[in-house]
């Protein structure tokens, strides 16, 4: 899917992937949360300020339609990830899972559907090959996060889940 979408968009598998472009692909609005800041100061606040940590981003549904609010003092390439990760959501039709656990107050993870997000966000913003380019040219992870756009955490998560490190040996073999 991630190959399809980056075709779609005339990206090859070392071409930057812009998550802006990528919601206007897919006709999902993307917001940054400091655009509430007149209508929801005290939020906006908490979530910039006191615990910044604690909000990344989330899809808001009205109806059938989509929107991404994402929390726009962290890292540009944390950003990213939290753009797609969202974006993914809806490529993979996953449907709103509101759910509030009544003990504690807090919202009802899914770890499946989570886990399918955050692999194809990785596959979206840095491609298999493309991590085994990064291992293959030896290229570090810091200049290679710059070049995609994305956190280290992210470089180091594609290379890991992909098995990039082998594959690099293998070819160069």
């Amino acid at each position: 899917m991630a190959a399809e979408i980056r075709r779609e968009m005339g990206l090859g598998s070392m071409d930057r992937l812009d998550p802006m472009a990528l919601a206007e692909h897919l006709a999902i609005p993307v917001l940054a949360l400091s655009f509430f800041l007149n209508e929801c100061s005290d939020a906006v606040s908490h979530f910039s300020r006191v615990e910044s940590g604690a909000f990344s981003a989330v899809t808001v549904f009205d109806g059938a339609r989509r929107s991404v609010i994402y929390n726009d003092v962290h890292q540009s390439g944390r950003q990213s990830s939290d753009i797609v990760h969202e974006l993914s959501h809806g490529l993979l039709g996953h449907s709103p899972h509101i759910g509030v656990d009544g003990n504690t107050g807090c919202r009802i993870w899914h770890d499946e559907i989570e886990a399918e997000a955050d692999f194809l966000a990785g596959a979206l913003l840095v491609p298999e090959w493309a991590a085994v380019q990064i291992v293959r040219r030896r290229m570090s992870q810091g200049s290679a996060a710059r070049d995609f756009g994305v956190s280290l955490r992210m470089i180091d998560y594609r290379i890991n889940v992909t098995g990039a490190r082998s594959r690099a040996a293998r070819i160069q073999a």
